[in-house]
Parts: C-alpha cells; sequence; structure tokens
C-alpha cells in the first residue's frame, strides 16, 4: 500500500497500454508503477513490493511468464493478472499454470481490468500469511505441491476442458478427478471411472462404447459402455497409458466427434462427456516409443496436472497419518490410536513408495494389530524402519544416514566423493544381473540410456 491505496505494477513494452491502465487505475483511487519490460521490474523488487501486478506475455529480454514464475518463487501470495494480445489457449494454460490470478486477453474493458485488479487486491488482504489445510473431500494437504494442485483445480472450476493427471501410483489421481468433476459444471452429472490396466483387451472396446445384442458370443443384450453411461458428466479413465493402439484411434475419434458406434452397431450414437484420463506413465516418452498416439496424448493434454509423491510433501505426512488412523478406527469400531514421538519420527521419516495408499493401509495395519492405544517404535514393521529395519535391505536410506553419521563423527570428510561411484556401481551390477547381462535392458532398468550406462561402466572400471 501507499498512502492507504492499491499500489499497482503494469509490467508492458507497449507505451499506449501503460498509459490507458495508469490512468483508468488512477482515476480508481490507486496508485501505480509502469516498466517497459520484465527485467527492470524483478529489479526494482528488492526495493519495494506492489500489491497486484500486471504483465503482458510477450516481452523482449524476459516475457511475462518468466516474469510470473520469479514473481512466485519470491512472493507467492502476490496477484499477478496477465494481459496478451495472442490470447491462444496455450497462453492461457501456461499462465493458469503459472499461478497467475487470471488471463486477461486484449483487447480488453478498462473498467473489466479495474474491477479485477481490485478483486486481486482483496483476494490478497485476505490471503492467510500461511496457507491453511485445505480439504477437498479426500484429498488433504498444506504442503505446497498439493497447494499448487488446489489451484489448478481451482481454476478449472467453470471448464470442461479434458484433463489428464499424471503422478505415481498411490497419489490420488483419482480423487483429482472427482475433485474436478465435483467442482465442474458438469457437477450435477455422472462421474464413470474405468481403469484401463484392470480390463482384458479383447473386452475394453465393450467396456467403453458397449455392444449391440449378437455383437460377438456371449452378448446376449444390448449393453450401454462408459461413455453412454457418462453422457453429461465425466468420464474417468485411469492408466490411460496402457490402452491398446487399435483404440487408442477410437478413442480420438471419439473426443474429435463426439459419436462413437457400439460393438456390433450401425448407428452413430452422440455424446456430450468430459475426459479426464490418469497415468504413473511418461506420456512423452510412451509417443516418442510408439506406444502411445501424439495427437491423442495432445488431445488428452489440454491441461496436466501432477500429483506430487508423497516424499516430496512431507509436511502432510503427519497430518495423514492422524487422519487414517482416525479413519481406521471408525472402519474397524475401535478407539482412535495416536504414536509415539519415536513412532512418528519413523513413520515421517519413510519415503513411502507407495505413496497416500500405502500410507493408508499402514495405518489400518497398525490399528488392528498394534496393542494399546499408543502406537509404539517397536510396533512399526521393520519394513517401515522399525527397531529391526537393519536387517531388512527395503530401509536403504536409513542405513545410509547411520553410516553417514559414523564417519562424520569419525572425522571423515567428503564422503559424496566416497560414496557416489560404489552407490552407482552397485545399482549398475544389480541392474546387469537382473537383465542378464544385457546392457539395454539394463539401462532401461536403471532409468538411464545405454550410451550412459557405458559410460558410467567405463568410468568406474568395470569393463
Amino acid at each position: 500500500m501507499k498512502d492507504g491505496k492499491t499500489h499497482v505494477w503494469l509490467i508492458d513494452d507497449d507505451r499506449s497500454i501503460r498509459w490507458v491502465l495508469e490512468q483508468a487505475l488512477e482515476r480508481a483511487s490507486m496508485t501505480t508503477t509502469s516498466f517497459e519490460n520484465g527485467q527492470t521490474a524483478l529489479a526494482s523488487l528488492d526495493t519495494e513490493l506492489p500489491d497486484v501486478v500486471i504483465t503482458d506475455i510477450r516481452m523482449p529480454q524476459v516475457d511475462g511468464l518468466s516474469v510470473l514464475e520469479a514473481l512466485r518463487a519470491r512472493h507467492e501470495y502476490l496477484p499477478v493478472i496477465v494481459i496478451t494480445a495472442h490470447s491462444d489457449l496455450d497462453s492461457a494454460v501456461q499462465a493458469y499454470k503459472g499461478g497467475a490470478f487470471e488471463y486477461l486477453p486484449k483487447p480488453f474493458d478498462v473498467d473489466d481490468a479495474v474491477s479485477l485488479v481490485q478483486r486481486a487486491a482483496t483476494s490478497k488482504k485476505a490471503r492467510p500469511e500461511e496457507p491453511a489445510a485445505v480439504q477437498i473431500p479426500g484429498m488433504i494437504g498444506r504442503a505446497p505441491a498439493m497447494q499448487g494442485v488446489y489451484r489448478a483445480i481451482g481454476r478449472l472450476a467453470s471448464s470442461s476442458m479434458n484433463v489428464l493427471v499424471t503422478g505415481e501410483s498411490g497419489t490420488g489421481k483419482e480423487l483429482v478427478a472427482r475433485a474436478l468433476h465435483d467442482n465442474s459444471p458438469r457437477s450435477s452429472g455422472p462421474f464413470v471411472a474405468l481403469n484401463i490396466s484392470a480390463i482384458p483387451g479383447e473386452l475394453l472396446e465393450s467396456e467403453l462404447f458397449g455392444h449391440e445384442k449378437g455383437a460377438f458370443t456371449g452378448a446376449d443384450v444390448q449393453r450401454d459402455g462408459r461413455f453412454e453411461q457418462a453422457d453429461g458428466g465425466t468420464l474417468f479413465l485411469d492408466e490411460i497409458g496402457d490402452m491398446p493402439a487399435g483404440l487408442q484411434t477410437r478413442l480420438l475419434r471419439v473426443l474429435a466427434e463426439n459419436e462413437f458406434y457400439r460393438v456390433g452397431g450401425k448407428n452413430p450414437i452422440k455424446t456430450d462427456v468430459r475426459v479426464i484420463a490418469a497415468t504413473h506413465h511418461d506420456l512423452n516418452r510412451r509417443v516418442e516409443e510408439g506406444a502411445f498416439r501424439e495427437d491423442l496424448y495432445h488431445r488428452l493434454n489440454v491441461i496436466d496436472i501432477n500429483v506430487p509423491p508423497l516424499r516430496v510433501r512431507r509436511t502432510d505426512i503427519e497430518l495423514l497419518l492422524r487422519h487414517y488412523l482416525a479413519e481406521a478406527a471408525r472402519e474397524l469400531g475401535t478407539a482412535s490410536k495416536t504414536l509415539s514421538d519415536g513412532a512418528r519420527r519413523i513413520l515421517v521419516a519413510f519415503e513411502w513408495p507407495g505413496n497416500v495408499r500405502q500410507l493408508v493401509n499402514t495405518c489400518r495395519r497398525l490399528t488392528a494389530l498394534a496393542p494399546g492405544n499408543e502406537i509404539q517404535t517397536a510396533d512399526i514393521p521393520s519394513e517401515f524402519g522399525g527397531p529391526q529395519a537393519a536387517a531388512d535391505f527395503s530401509s536403504w536410506s536409513g542405513q545410509l544416514a547411520v553410516w553417514a553419521e559414523q564417519r562424520l563423527a569419525q572425522g571423515e570428510t567428503a564422503l559424496v566423493a566416497k560414496l557416489l561411484p560404489e552407490f552407482e556401481r552397485t545399482l549398475i551390477e544389480a541392474a546387469l544381473s537382473a537383465a542378464e547381462g544385457r546392457r539395454q535392458r539394463a539401462a532401461e532398468l536403471l532409468g538411464w540410456g545405454r550410451n550412459t550406462l557405458t559410460r558410467k561402466i567405463r568410468e568406474l572400471g568395470m569393463e
């Protein structure tokens, strides 16, 4: 605030746009500071902080999206309004992905722009210093990575765009899909889910599109497929990366033309369905490998929401443990159990490779098997870092921590230089053993290219 007035930064290389906005905002009792490029604006952050920023996208040197990224990194809750003459979907998607408060295409109504700035300034005042625990039914978390997911869902609340939800297994991709549906204009319609990988390939076409009576042996009656069941609502296609190539072609046609044929059918059926797809695969890589159609990928990937793994949102683990221990107690009809300090430290430090799904099942297991109302360190199974974990190779990170502490206590230095070659050598030997000496397969197991593996073998003297 300057003298009690909202202070707005205007960043645009078009002098006329800056002038028009300056006049309109100052008439609305706001103060303005103008910059003709993003570089100068970012340098001024060291001396002052505005209440709202308006930035163009297409500018020389530092463009508006880079400005947005820098502002979000340094001042997460500073509202940024993105304006551009290039009002294409790609610009809008990138702006919202970057956390823009709003996207305003040129030409815009000046009064609408002033009103938008006023709303942005109000939202900044109302923003808490620390993010509250945001809860979409079934989704819990305060971590910044989850806040990004919540913002994306919020931005899409008035949209029926196709969405691709990516993330590791067990992170809660279906919960995101349900939240997108429940907060969309289609919320009164059906939400239909289908796990592609759980249906045999020969049955998947009928599951998706239905079949006519007599279409194949055993088709004794007509059956509606998932597209018909989801008409007017949302169809969630989980593990889309596992869809057979032939069905990818059919799905692409449905998305393009909004109609399909039942198996054995002769008449087209119109459909009004929003498709939300999810996968734990890297679809870009699947496209490069020829396992997934590039045109279908672009049809599905209008917006991409990445659900973070539990290991990058560790601040949420304790919150999740409390919630799911209470939920497990309700399921079993028992009193809710608490965690001792030692048990809590062990579980918070665990890597959780199975993500939230693994944490939920662990809470059920501990509620059912741990004696007493407080879960002790001794109750934590060794695979989760419990007392017997020293003999369990799945807890290698805990063993590494002990090793490092011992070496540091002995005055050793340069631990990374000593450990990293042994670490890589051990992984390479294990992968080559599993791949029976085939380097291409071993490289795939390690997530490397063959050339990288060959170079590492040479550098480590493993030839």
